[in-house]
Order: C-alpha cells, then structure tokens, then sequence
C-alpha cells in the first residue's frame, strides 16, 4: 500500500498521504498545503479526499486551503459539525481512493467526533489505521481538551468514551495492522508517548500502558488522568479555528511580508501595541535586542511555545527574524493560529543596531561563574524548567518556577535582588528573561547553558529518589 507519513519535527505532527491509480487523500494536513499539491502532483495523482481524524487543537489544519486548491472534499467523523461544507461520514462509511478502500471507524474519547480510519488496500487486505489522537505508540490522547469548548465533557467523561473505544472498535483488530498516529514524542496531546512514530498494533497491545487486556475502566480512567498537566492557552482557540475556519494562508502571507525600516518599525510597534517577537538565537539576544521584545528562537521548540506565552491567537506581532528566514516564520506562527504578522524589520537587528536605535541586553553568566556566586545567592536561584524535569534533579534551594506560566509566580521574583535564571540548556530562560524584562524587571541573571552547564560544577544539587529504594 503506498502511504506515506509528513512528519514535521518542531510539531511533532504526522499528516498522511495516500495514493492509489491516480487518486490520492491527505490525512491532517498542516496550515501551508503546498507541499501536499507538490506530492500529489509527483504522482500525476488528483488529491480526492482531505480526511480530519478530529478538531485539532494543537494546530491549525489546512483542510479549507486544501479544499479551495484542490476541489477535494473534507471528511470528518461521526457527530462533527463544522461552519463550512464538508462530509460528515456514518461509523462504518467505505471510502475509495483508487484502488484503495478507506473505512470510517467512530472512535470518541479524546474527543467526541474523533475517528479512525482503517486502510484497505487493493486486495481487500487491511493495512493500518490512521488514528488521529486516540491511540498513539505508547500513550493514548488525553480526554480533558474538550471540555475546554464544551464544558460538560469533562475529563471523566470522555476518557470513559476512549476506554470504550479502544476495547470495542481497536483492540479487535488485527495484530498485524500498523498504527500510524497524528503525533509522537513531544506532543502536548499525549503524556507518554514514544520516540517512534508508527509500529504493529499487536505490540501496542502488549506495551502500551493504556491497553492493557484485564484494565478495568475505573483503572484506566484514573491512569489516562493521572499526571496530565493543563494543555496551553492556545488549544481552545486552535479547535475554534479548525471548527469555523479561518483566513487563506496565502492572504496571512501576503499580509507579513510587509519589510519596515527601523523608523517604521518602531511606530508599528508604538501604534499598534504589536508584541515584538525576537526569533534569532539565544545567544544573539543576549548581547542585544530591541527593549521590550520578546525572544522565542526559531530553531526551538518555536511554534508550541509562541502558543503557550502569547495569549490571544489574534495578537498582532511585529518580527525580528534573521533575514531570508521571515516567511518560515510566519508559516511556522500560523499552523498555530498566530495569523497577525503585520510586519518584519527588514535588514533584521543589524538594521535596528545600525540606524542608531535604542538597545539593550541581558545579562548572561556561565555554570562556573555561577558556581563562585551560588553560595551568596542560593536563596535567589529559579529554575524554569518543567515540574518533572525538576523534580528529578535541581539545585538545592532553586525555585521551581515553570516557564509555561510564568506569569502566576511573577510575585515571586525579588525587586530589589540579583536573581539567577536557569532551564536545562539555555533556551528556555532566555525566554523567561526575556518576558520578565518585557514587564520591568530587569535585576536578572541568565545562566548560560541552563542546567546541563550547572552539573558539570560542584553547586550542590538534589536528584530525586524513588519511595521504592528507600529503606
């Protein structure tokens, strides 16, 4: 069976691509849908069906572009209702592609509309089954984002809905079939999902935590719950999109490439109350930006974290990119929803730096210059990772104040004190620096190289130790 997976690291995403006597589907495809055209094309195949495993709330699918371009026709699930024309399949609906047979199979927990489709192939064979969020390698979906649109779908709800789902419609099938899921490691859909991204359902069968053969429902409901962090801001308004539509990209593009001198950068900026989004490395932050701005580099974990700390999808942003690299930008905002680019300092900060503009600067120190001032200071050490990243290992005294809220712990941070900033290597804090600096706080340390710099010293640390080895 020819089908292919479109994996985008910086989303940890899959979309799927399926083709078959000059017919093809797109399974979950993302914003800009060109490459999708261009595969299509390679195959001299016409692209028949866009098929939607669920509303997806970690991005912004690019289903109606798609559609627009294309003449294909949308599919989604059982109990979906979308704002604009689209099949809504029957549990059990036959769709063909080519040669190919592609089987709706009703699979609700993550969400209520979610959908799996089982692949057919040309001999009547099954295949796989592409399972959008509801069964990923090693983990499920987490039942808890719809209730952020609908609230009586709680989080108990739904995972009850899943338990059943994976019992009556996915387990039964063959062993033999592959798995191919929506996303992999990395995610904020799942918590335990595995570095792989397709592999037999009979071995989820035997690994998989969730499909364990004698759970009982209490007992997955309360393993499915269990350590599930709050999903970012950003999730509910990315389901709206992809429930109501949204603007073309091609018209999200044409609106960013709007290339402002630093004059006219800097009255956007003032007229507009535009974020300014500062995307170059970390390093380059550090020793100079535009006052106020808003480092997330774009050769991080970009995309997820412009999601979880700008809080309004529709906030316009200004950027200062590294040049050559603006369009990859402003893509890379919207297959999270950021469609508000409304310009880019053309030249980048050189042009800024150049024109005699207004800077400033974070301070930055390494691990071992650290190490000489920690005992002077170790009432005054936060740490910006994760919750389970701290946990398992921190410097003693540290404060664990996590970067994706940070906002609730800005009481926390002295005023009149140095304090030191740190993740696990150097991105993160930059980050946080950067925002807090953003709200006027300014007595602050960055500490290069975050954490993994920090064990390479003798700063005391505390690991965690299992209840279990203890005597």
């Amino acid at each position: 069976m020819k089908i292919e997976q479109i994996y985008t690291g910086c989303l940890a995403h899959a979309a799927y691509y399926l083709e078959s006597n000059g017919e093809a589907a797109i399974f979950d495809p993302l914003r800009e849908v060109q490459p999708y055209i261009d595969r299509a094309k390679k195959d001299n195949a016409k692209i028949k069906y866009i098929f939607e495993t669920h509303f997806h709330a970690d991005f912004v699918s690019g289903h109606l572009d798609l559609k627009e371009k294309t003449g294909a026709q949308i599919v989604f699930g059982p109990t979906a209702k979308p704002n604009y024309e689209a099949i809504v399949a029957e549990d059990g609906q036959i769709f063909e592609v080519g040669d190919y047979k592609v089987k709706v199979i009703h699979t609700p927990g993550h969400t209520m509309e979610s959908t799996t489709y089982l692949l057919i192939d040309e001999n009547g064979k099954e295949h796989g089954i592409i399972t959008g969020d509801t069964l990923f390698i090693g983990d499920v979906g987490r039942p808890d984002l719809a209730q952020k649109v609908v609230a009586e779908l709680t989080q108990e709800k739904l995972a009850s809905h899943l338990y059943d789902s994976l019992r009556n419609k996915i387990m039964p099938l063959s062993d033999d079939l592959i798995v191919y899921p929506n996303h992999g490691a990395g995610s904020a859909c799942g918590k335990n999902m595995s570095k792989e991204t397709t592999d037999t359902l009979g071995n989820q069968k035997k690994t998989n935590y969730a499909l364990r053969e004698d759970m009982t429902k209490e007992e997955f409901i309360e393993a499915v719950l269990e350590g599930l962090t709050e999903p970012p801001g950003y999730f509910p308004q990315n389901v709206m999109m992809n429930i109501k539509g949204y603007e073309s990209f091609d018209k999200v593009l044409s609106k960013a490439h709007n290339a402002l001198s630093p004059k006219a950068f800097e009255a956007a900026a003032n007229e507009t109350e535009a974020v300014v989004l500062d995307v170059r490395k970390e390093s380059e932050f550090v020793k100079g930006h535009i006052p106020r701005s808003i480092f997330i580099g774009i050769d991080g974990n970009f995309a997820p974290w412009v999601g979880a700390l700008i809080v309004d999808v529709t906030q316009p942003i200004l950027l200062v990119a590294p040049e050559g690299r603006e369009e990859e930008v402003v893509t890379r905002l919207s297959r999270v929803g950021f469609d508000n680019v409304i310009g880019y300092l053309d030249g980048g900060f050189k042009a800024w730096k150049d024109a005699g503009m207004e800077i400033d600067t974070l301070k930055s120190i390494s691990a071992e210059e650290f190490s000489k001032l920690y005992e002077a200071n170790k009432d005054y050490v936060f740490d910006v990772r994760r919750e389970g990243e701290f946990t398992a290992e921190h410097v003693d005294g540290a404060k664990n104040t996590q970067l994706d809220y940070l906002n609730r712990y800005l009481s926390e941070f002295p005023e009149d004190k140095t304090f030191y900033l740190h993740c696990a290597g150097g991105y993160r804090s930059v980050i946080a620096a950067s925002i807090l600096k953003s709200r006027g706080i300014h007595n602050l340390v960055d500490v290069a190289g975050g954490y993994k710099a920090i064990k390479q010293t003798d700063i005391p640390r505390t690991d965690y130790v299992c209840p279990s080895t203890l005597k």
